[in-house]
């Protein structure tokens, strides 16, 4: 079976294998933030081992399907017009049309695939020979471009090899697509798109526009078809009603190569400063220069941004994060701070989650605010534009503040379904997962995040304070006072373990005081009473009045800030109330009959029973503290809370979890190995070997073929930005406790830091360089440990790292 591999900065594919097709789509996708299409054949449409799909950012449209004999609605990212067709065939001058080929064709005999992470392009080589020996070579060339966010091309070269005559190319817009990308939402409604029309401006360039069924999105794109080097070879368009496309016939010679160019420009009716989406494509298409001249200004956009978001560690490590890279920033690039769109969980590289917005962010924005802080300002933006929706959502609960959905999509409604399948016992089952409310506080602490990296006062100080605020509102809310115990509680939650959504038994669902949620809690309130303490006295009063925040409410969040309920049990941490009375689970011995038990859930209700009767967490739950704060900040955050919490009793936590977890989430390997990397270094780089491949191997068993996981590639990266390096940004510094594992101990990484551009971290061995480059800025103040200094611009300080 053929295996990735190729250079550093290429990811190589060799021979054609129709079972890992849909894997290699999603993983060879390109985008520029605006736009991304899946890396899918342009000689094929949709089939068992093909699925094109291209996808706009924030392009989002709702349908009802009937499910369980009840009507339920779904908003998902749409499908949009497939850009990519191009098929061929050779004409013999001495012979009839051979078939369209394509690489299920048994006529191929050679086929591989690069896509160059440096420049953005994917590359695709095939030969065919027919039962004549008539060879036809084909290298295909496409980009989506970083520079022009609604422009993409496609050249594709044929050499003709012991014979001559003509190739015929056919190359379009095909309009007949639907979403049908996920396996477990066939059957649900999947035709997202209406009212087609299509035409041609002139022989070279046709047009199709659509838009979508019930958010009324206008959608166009526009193709130009040109040959090269052959002249007075004109295309001819053809229209249907779902499809434009170009035929063209390419005189050819034995030995001898020629060419189409391919090349697009998508619009929709979200973008500003447009007549229309069709006259903005048809316009840009038209104007759109040369191929060579795309490609040469393709490439230097990704150069500007690769020097921008540096990050190189040796070996085959670091060629995975150079992809993880890639796909983040086709994802979320500079174009995204022009949109109004959130971090999808699955990229823009397929419809798994239906393109929703979780809480990945968190696993996000830790990265980005070091790298790109204008990204993640619009990020914060988008939710900061659906806090109105968020408030009314906690209004209709009986609740204060914003409560924010699990899952968002265009208007900020909760957009987490009501029912979901089980494909292994095809029961459709209740959905609880809407009651993670801990979403709130993964905002909150990325609004921090953000104010403290960028020094953004503006942003923190508006609408960063805004949500915050809203969010301590809506927590203050929640926590109910429990006379015998003395102490708050939140109850009715879902934790981010996800597989505990209720107790065995229980008429209703949730689980109660969350460690995970009421520490979070509890932190939010705390930076929101800093904030109102930071706040200038005069904006401070125009907040308060704006949001309507009575002056005894802040009193009352420093109470519960200091006495949320924190579940402890055999000297450890609690994941919830109750988790020391649930039922030890035999590992072994499903491990033995099922293998691979990640979605332990599943198999579990297959079998009748259910996770909530045993101690097993989907991911990562308690440990995810870990991963947000710094073992100082932790303990310092639980001894405001009355708990003291030593290194014993950390460690004696991470250990409880981590053989009760099934790792059924691709973030629980990226939280563990961060948190190994300080308390259990051996064991660390298990976890970071399975965070780095979980996606190119393909871990989670055909679930990557349906959209990247974005949230843990994110993840990996900031592991070796922060995790690795122990970087924090707070109290104006930045500081340092560097924690390298053996595997990964020398990598350099290039941050933005509030007005500080380029500043190199190096970290090598037992030393650790910090190089900030010259401007007229303050110097940079830095804490390794407990040693304090400064590094002034246009200098560098090489440093040994403290011993432990």
């Amino acid at each position: 079976m053929p295996t990735a591999g190729g250079r550093s900065w290429t990811w190589s594919y060799e021979g054609y294998d129709a079972g890992s097709e849909r894997l290699r789509e999603a993983l060879c996708a390109l985008g520029n933030g605006y736009f991304c299409t899946r890396g899918a054949a342009s000689e094929v449409l949709v089939g068992p081992a093909h699925y094109p799909g291209t996808y706009a950012a924030g392009c989002y449209n709702r349908l009802t399907s009937t499910v369980a004999d009840r009507p339920v609605d779904n908003e998902d990212l749409v499908n949009l017009p497939n850009w990519l067709p191009l098929r061929y065939r050779i004409r013999p001058a001495d012979a009839p049309p051979g078939p369209w080929l394509s690489p299920d064709h048994p006529q191929l005999t050679e086929h591989r695939q690069d896509l160059d992470l440096r420049h953005g392009t994917l590359t695709r080589w095939s030969v065919y020979e027919d039962g004549s020996g008539r060879r036809l070579g084909v290298e295909q060339r496409r980009l989506v471009h970083m520079g022009e966010p609604h422009l993409a091309a496609l050249r594709t070269a044929f050499t003709a090899e012991g014979w001559a005559g003509s190739v015929e190319v056919e190359a379009g817009i095909d309009g007949a697509v639907r979403n049908t990308g996920v396996e477990r939402y066939r059957g649900l409604a999947d035709q997202h798109l209406r009212g087609w029309e299509t035409g041609a401006e002139g022989p070279d360039t046709v047009w199709l526009s659509c838009r979508t069924v019930d958010s009324d999105i206008r959608i166009a794109l526009a193709e130009r078809l040109r040959a090269t080097p052959v002249r007075g070879v004109a295309p001819r368009p053809r229209l249907t009603v779902l499809r434009a496309c170009h035929t063209v016939l390419l005189p050819v010679t034995a030995g001898a190569t020629v060419a189409v160019d391919k090349t697009v420009a998508l619009y929709t009716s979200h973008d500003p400063a447009i007549e229309s989406p069709r006259h903005a494509a048809v316009t840009c298409v038209l104007q759109a220069p040369h191929f060579r001249q795309l490609l040469a200004s393709h490439r230097r956009a990704w150069d500007g941004l690769w020097r921008q978001a540096r990050l190189e560690v040796p070996g085959e490590a670091g060629r995975i994060l150079r992809l993880h890279l890639f796909h983040v920033l086709q994802t979320l690039s500079p174009h995204t701070a022009e949109l109004d769109v959130g971090v999808p969980a699955r990229g823009l590289h397929g419809e798994a989650y239906r393109g929703h917005v979780f809480w990945d962010e968190l696993f996000v924005l830790p990265f980005l605010n070091l790298r790109l802080p204008e990204v993640s300002r619009a990020l914060l933006d988008y939710r900061h534009r659906r806090l109105p929706a968020a408030c009314h959502a906690a209004r209709e609960a009986g609740r204060a503040g914003a409560m924010y959905p699990w899952q968002s999509a265009g208007d900020g409604r909760e957009e987490t379904q009501q029912l979901h399948l089980n494909p292994r016992s095809g029961h459709w089952l209740p959905d609880h997962s809407r009651r993670q409310h801990h979403v709130g506080s993964a905002i909150a602490y990325n609004i921090w995040q953000y104010g403290q990296a960028s020094g953004d006062t503006e942003f923190l100080h508006g609408k960063g304070a805004e949500m915050l605020l809203q969010i301590a509102r809506f927590w203050a809310s929640v926590a109910a006072w429990d006379p015998g115990l003395g102490r708050y509680r939140i109850r009715g939650v879902v934790g981010p373990d996800e597989y505990h959504d209720g107790y065995p038994g229980a008429a209703e669902p949730g689980v109660d005081d969350n460690a995970y949620t009421n520490v979070t809690a509890a932190w939010v309130l705390t930076r929101a009473l800093e904030l109102c303490r930071s706040l200038p006295e005069a904006h401070r009063r125009q907040l308060f009045e704006q949001i309507q925040l009575t002056p005894d409410e802040p009193e009352r969040w420093d109470d519960i800030a200091r006495l949320l309920h924190v579940p402890f049990h055999q000297g450890v941490i609690s994941q919830f109330a109750g988790y020391a009375d649930l039922a030890e689970f035999d590992w072994a011995g499903y491990r033995r009959r099922y293998g691979d038990i990640r979605r332990l859930d599943r198999i579990l209700e297959a079998e009748g029973d259910t996770v909530n009767r045993y101690q097993a967490s989907k991911q990562a739950d308690v440990l995810m503290l870990g991963y947000l704060f710094s073992p100082a900040e932790l303990a310092s955050v639980l001894r405001r809370l009355g708990y003291p919490l030593d290194d014993d009793t950390w460690r004696a936590t991470v250990d409880y979890y981590l053989h009760r977890t099934s790792h059924g989430s691709t973030l629980s390997a990226v939280v563990h190995a961060w948190v190994l990397a300080r308390v259990h270094r051996p064991d660390a780089w298990t976890y970071c070997e399975e965070a780095l491949t979980g996606d190119v191997a393909d871990l989670h068993g055909g679930s990557t073929a349906e959209g990247i996981h974005l949230g843990a590639m994110a993840g990996t990266l900031d592991l070796v930005q922060r995790g690795l390096t122990g970087l924090e940004t707070r109290e104006g510094a930045l500081w340092l406790d560097p924690a390298p594992l053996p595997q990964l101990s020398t990598f350099d990484v290039r941050i933005r830091y509030r007005h500080h551009w380029d500043i190199d971290l190096r970290i090598h061995g037992e030393q650790v360089r910090i190089a900030v480059p010259g401007s007229q800025q303050a110097a940079v103040r830095v804490r390794l440990r407990e040693r304090s200094f400064s590094v002034a611009p246009g200098t560098a300080r090489r440093l040994d790292l403290p011993e432990g």
